[in-house]
């Protein structure tokens, strides 16, 4: 007889199918490993330990609890919706977005409805960015390509052509939140700018 409960069964279930997001592929690269492409499950563990690490710049207060919670969550829709270049049209990105809220019924409802409804609710809280926690993980979830890209003299930036104004933009919510970590962007950009490795406009 088995001693797996059907509630144990579901969360089981769930967290196999949080192996599949090993397999979706980034556009941002590895450079310790050959500068091979990054998977969302690396990049979702990276953020959490940024956040953590870079807390102490918030402005606004910030629960890093649920802030490291929503990071290791905003990612999972990927397993059905695949990963989508952050600078891509317009059309391209609001067709992910669909596709994320239908992953999001899916892979969440996985679980048993009390956890499934709390995690839905907080992958919801990233993708709004209303509040404090929400823009705190947002911005970090920006600010680690921005890292990685100087790490490897411009990777995926240079790579796709990408402009100046597309990443201040991608960044803004750094200005406010948190101004320290904004003004090293805006140097890592114009230093960026400077070598080529983004487009200036």
């Amino acid at each position: 007889m088995s001693v797996i409960s059907s509630r144990l069964g579901q969360q089981l279930a769930f967290i196999k199918e949080l192996d599949k997001l090993k397999a979706v592929y980034r556009k941002t690269m590895v450079k310790p490993d050959n500068s091979r492409q990054e998977n969302s499950a690396e990049h979702s563990w990276h953020i959490a330990v940024q956040a953590m690490t870079l807390q102490e710049y918030a402005e606004e207060p910030v629960d890093i609890s649920r802030v490291i919670k929503m990071l290791l969550l905003h990612d999972i829709v990927e397993i059905d919706a695949g990963d989508t270049f952050a600078f891509a049209g317009t059309t391209e990105l609001a067709d992910q977005s669909i596709k994320e809220m239908e992953a999001a019924e899916r892979l969440f409802g996985l679980l048993p409805q009390e956890q499934a409804d709390k995690f839905r609710a907080l992958w919801l809280e990233f993708e709004q960015v209303h509040s404090p926690d929400a823009r705190f993980a947002k911005a970090m979830d920006c600010l680690l390509p921005v890292i990685q890209n100087m790490d490897s003299e411009g990777g995926t930036w240079a790579k796709y052509q990408v402009t100046r104004s597309q990443v201040l933009k991608r960044n803004q919510y750094l200005e406010h939140l948190a101004p320290k970590l904004w003004c090293y962007v805006l140097e890592q950009i114009d230093h960026s700018v400077r070598n080529g490795w983004l487009q200036d406009c």
